[in-house]
């Protein structure tokens, strides 16, 4: 026990990523989002003489998250790197690497859930629609933006998005989700025009000749990126007279709101959505008081 005590914190930490990726099938970005929470807790070990795992403390975690508030960091991203750093300790006891959980009462106040916001259906369908002036790719930015509303995609999902993932025919996708789940999402009427339209037509310039699996691609081929995504939304939103900031996951968010507004199942918004638990489909989707006491008048007896 006493040589596993000695392991290295920067080892260690390299292990339980890789065990992350290996055995939970995690997304690239959130193996990133870990890695960078702990390479900030090794860099505070560090300053403190720590380098072996068998002298972490609790205090050190509370030193460490003392500095991310003092650097201006929000209770809501203190509570994601004490997740990391809790679950990497966690790994350091099952694998024998420290005997005891140091971090036992160690607690970061709980921060209320958040929902993002989200758009009204003639704002939404004024922001997919509108063609801001000179828009040198706007088939290609409809079509995609048809995708992230009609179909509730993650701006990943749809940058990564492939052609053979793709049934016109049928009308449907075959999306890659987070963790390398896949799941089926209906493409409605308007996102198979469009992205007929676009595939059939831009896209076919833009690839120039070449073989390019992705879909959705800069002159050339590559597939465009997510800053790429943020931007032609943001000229949207000023084209269509917005004044709400609209992100990807706006776009996402509405989707939802839209689908349960008009009567879908909770249960079938989180498989469209891709959510493992039910929970986070919760906290992703809210109703209007007026529309709960219109169910409750048009369903209870005693109403």
């Amino acid at each position: 026990m006493a040589g596993r005590r000695g392991t290295a914190v920067g080892g260690s930490i390299d292990g339980y990523l890789d065990m992350l990726s290996a055995e939970r099938g995690l997304a690239r970005a959130t193996l990133g989002a870990y890695g960078r929470d702990l390479l900030a807790f090794a860099e505070t070990l560090a300053n403190a003489g720590i380098a072996r795992v068998g002298d972490l403390r609790a205090v050190h975690v509370r030193r460490h998250l003392l500095a991310l508030e003092r650097r201006g960091l929000s209770a809501r991203s203190r509570a994601r790197a004490l997740a990391a750093v809790r679950g990497w300790v966690r790994y350091l006891v099952r694998e024998e690497a420290i005997a005891d959980d140091p971090l036992d009462g160690v607690g970061q106040r709980r921060t209320p859930a958040r929902l993002p916001t989200s758009l009204g259906k003639d704002d939404t369908v004024r922001l997919v629609t509108t063609t801001p002036p000179g828009a040198r790719r706007a088939d290609r930015d409809r079509a995609l933006l048809e995708l992230l509303y009609g179909c509730g995609l993650r701006v990943s999902e749809v940058t990564s998005l492939r052609l053979e993932q793709v049934d016109l025919q049928v009308g449907y996708l075959t999306v890659l989700g987070k963790g390398g789940k896949e799941r089926i999402v209906p493409v409605g009427k308007h996102g198979q025009e469009a992205l007929r339209s676009y595939v059939e037509g831009e896209r076919v310039r833009l690839v120039g000749g070449r073989v390019s699996p992705w879909i959705f691609v800069r002159p050339g081929g590559r597939p465009i990126s997510r800053q790429t995504v943020w931007k032609l939304i943001k000229r949207r939103a000023a084209a269509a007279g917005l004044r709400t900031r609209v992100s990807p996951h706006t776009l996402r968010h509405s989707f939802a709101t839209h689908l349960l507004d008009g009567g879908a199942d909770l249960r079938v918004v989180q498989t469209l959505l891709g959510h493992a638990d039910v929970g986070t489909t919760q906290i992703y989707t809210h109703v209007d008081a007026q529309r709960l006491s219109a169910v409750h008048r048009r369903h209870h007896p005693r109403a």
